[in-house]
């Protein structure tokens, strides 16, 4: 292929791109049109889709993300989950709690009201179809959509819960379950936080004093399904910025962890909670845990699946990341330099989700 071919190929998927951008359609928009074939920009590669497997159970015998049971977490059992969710931690970066005391009515009506967000008349969502954050609140499909090489089959809801944005801004349809679950995820934050700065060695406080004032950020995710799933995906491979992710999932498959070179399901508990290290708490372990790579298949089945996940950020640009002092030694130096969380962020917002951006920060 020429030079001029490639241009014009270029040109012809940046227009595709700002058409869809520009519809504000979403892809439950596209699926509702009728059609029954993806169009070529959500596309991916032969090398993705080369490891693409649905999910499927497997047997107990074989590796599997690892359930904590929370029940009794400030009791005689605390040394047990800490050495439990260290254990995860270390090994695989994910690991999915029980017992973790969010009600399954507050669950069950998070899940509900984002996909009544997501199934209102397009008229109603395209009042918040942007890309910019300025309200703390915006709706769009693929926060990397000009920077990847191919879209992913999936729509977003995004919302800022702390700093608080103004209620007004967060859709009615799901405005007192988002904040019921905030309220709830904002507690669990803290427990998961001691353990697993406890895990490290530290006191139980040491992190959340690190981040705090904290910054959350609520994504709700809509896959609906996909008329080719074999030649898309509904989240392309990535690791999460920040420290910690708490993932809710319904109850359809679709969640996958890279542990090696094999990608591991990590199907839906019923009241489970997914929780995974983000690149951040790699980078102040000095590698100690681990941020691991995780995807989401494209939705091959008629029901939508939604999932909706909740970062624990840092909130001041300013402050200076790398690995905690505590954590270094002559036997283990710094695996990583120092660097801004400003630096960090430009760094995510300016590359695929696919580029794992704890090896920019490499010593």
């Amino acid at each position: 292929m020429g030079v001029t071919d490639t241009t014009q190929q270029n040109s012809d998927r940046a227009q595709e791109l700002k058409q869809f951008d520009e519809s504000k359609l979403g892809v439950k928009g596209l699926v509702d049109s009728g059609l029954t074939s993806i169009p070529s920009l959500f596309v991916h590669p032969p090398e993705t889709l080369s490891s693409l497997k649905p999910a499927q159970p497997r047997p107990a015998s074989i590796r599997s993300i690892p359930t904590i049971d929370l029940s009794g977490w400030d009791s005689c059992r605390r040394p047990s989950v800490i050495e439990e969710a260290g254990r995860a931690a270390r090994e695989l970066g994910f690991f999915q709690v029980v017992n973790h005391g969010v009600p399954t009515e507050v669950l069950d009506r998070t899940i509900t009201a984002v996909k009544a967000f997501n199934e209102q008349p397009m008229e109603a969502k395209a009042r918040i179809y942007r890309r910019e954050m300025d309200t703390g609140v915006a709706f769009f499909s693929n926060v990397d959509l000009f920077h990847s090489k191919a879209a992913s089959w999936r729509d977003t809801l995004q919302i800022r819960l702390e700093p608080k944005p103004d209620m007004a801004e967060i859709p009615e349809v799901c405005r007192n379950e988002v904040m019921e679950w905030d309220q709830q995820i904002q507690r669990l934050g803290g427990i998961l936080m001691g353990l697993l700065s406890e895990g490290l060695g530290l006191s139980p406080g040491k992190l959340q004093e690190l981040t705090c004032p904290e910054n959350r950020m609520m994504v709700g995710n809509y896959y609906p399904c996909c008329p080719q799933p074999n030649l898309t995906v509904g989240l392309a491979s990535h690791t999460d910025p920040g420290v910690i992710a708490v993932l809710l999932q319904d109850q359809l498959p679709g969640l996958q962890v890279k542990h090696g070179d094999e990608w591991l399901d990590a199907p839906p508990i019923p009241g489970a909670l997914v929780v995974n290290i983000g690149d951040i708490l790699q980078i102040m372990s000095n590698n100690e845990y681990k941020s691991a790579e995780h995807r989401a298949l494209a939705n091959p089945n008629r029901e939508p699946r939604v999932s909706i996940v909740v970062f624990h950020n840092l909130s001041n640009l300013d402050i200076q990341l790398g690995p905690l002092p505590e954590l270094v030694s002559s036997a283990k130096p710094a695996a990583f330099r120092q660097f801004t969380m400003g630096e960090y962020m430009r760094a995510f917002f300016t590359n695929e989700l696919n580029e794992s951006l704890a090896h920019y920060f490499r010593a």
